[in-house]
């Protein structure tokens, strides 16, 4: 996609963005969950092919202006998603967007927190810290430290408490400039991949400890990731931001650190 022109804003009129690819009955109540909270909700249908964008139906009303969906007639993957809607409602005026898995794992109620911290600094993205409960799989919990890891060692350790949770605020403008920068970060590499390259560009981070239930299949639980291909992409991925981190390192070290780390909750 073409580089579009984003005009200045300096008023702070978030969105929530719910992509989805096939999710099932669950992405009714997840959009459900988080209407009310003080911003538009925009349902980006991904291509999917299980009907799951008639559930919507009675919400998507001239009547009723909070709700609104972008059907995608081919899956483009989470990142490709999140940039088609993100020029859009760049276009319209929104300068912060907060993303929300549709699979009912991000919890709706920690929706004001984000947005409460992104109003007093628009400037930073907030990223949500997960707080796993006995639901969590083991091998999600323990894998996601390797990306962790990684992800922090690229940004010389500029605030990146999770590099792969999908809960997170970010500046509309930022985000579209480092989605823009890369023909990258469009399939399961988006989250962590805009994570550090935001962190390249001196966007300040918080981090928000936000619980996360993984629900079961028979609560309407569904799940995209695929072990051997999300693993094999975000390998190839950190290769190449560890070349990208390796050409910037000398100005990463001579900048300094997240100008809002002391905004960061302690780790429990």
């Amino acid at each position: 996609m073409a580089s579009i022109r984003i005009p200045q804003m300096a008023d702070h009129r978030p969105l929530i963005l719910i992509p989805s690819f096939n999710t099932g009955p669950i992405l009714r109540a997840t959009v459900e969950s988080a209407i009310g909270h003080g911003a538009r909700v925009w349902v980006v249908i991904d291509g999917s092919t299980d009907g799951s964008e008639k559930l919507l139906d009675d919400l998507v009303t001239a009547e009723n202006p909070e709700v609104h969906r972008i059907i995608l007639p081919v899956n483009r993957g989470k990142g490709g998603a999140v940039r088609h809607a993100l020029g859009l409602a760049i276009e319209d005026g929104f300068t912060h967007i907060l993303t929300m898995d549709a699979d009912g794992q991000h919890p709706a109620d920690r929706i004001a927190a984000y947005l409460e911290l992104s109003r007093r600094h628009p400037e930073a993205a907030v990223f949500g810290r997960p707080v796993f409960d006995a639901s969590a799989p083991a091998l999600r919990v323990n894998g996601r430290k390797v990306s962790n890891f990684w992800a922090n060692l690229e940004t010389l350790g500029w605030g990146i408490d999770d590099s792969l949770f999908g809960m997170r605020l970010y500046p509309a403008r930022a985000l579209c400039e480092v989605m823009d920068s890369t023909r990258f970060a469009r399939r399961f590499d988006f989250d962590p991949e805009v994570a550090v390259r935001l962190c390249w560009r001196g966007v300040p981070i918080i981090n928000l400890p936000t619980p996360v239930r993984y629900l079961t299949p028979e609560e309407g639980g569904v799940s995209q990731f695929r072990y051997l291909r999300d693993n094999t992409l975000l390998t190839w991925m950190h290769l190449r931001l560890l070349l990208g981190f390796l050409v910037r390192a000398p100005w990463l070290l001579a900048r300094g650190g997240n100008p809002l780390e002391s905004q960061n909750p302690p780790h429990e």
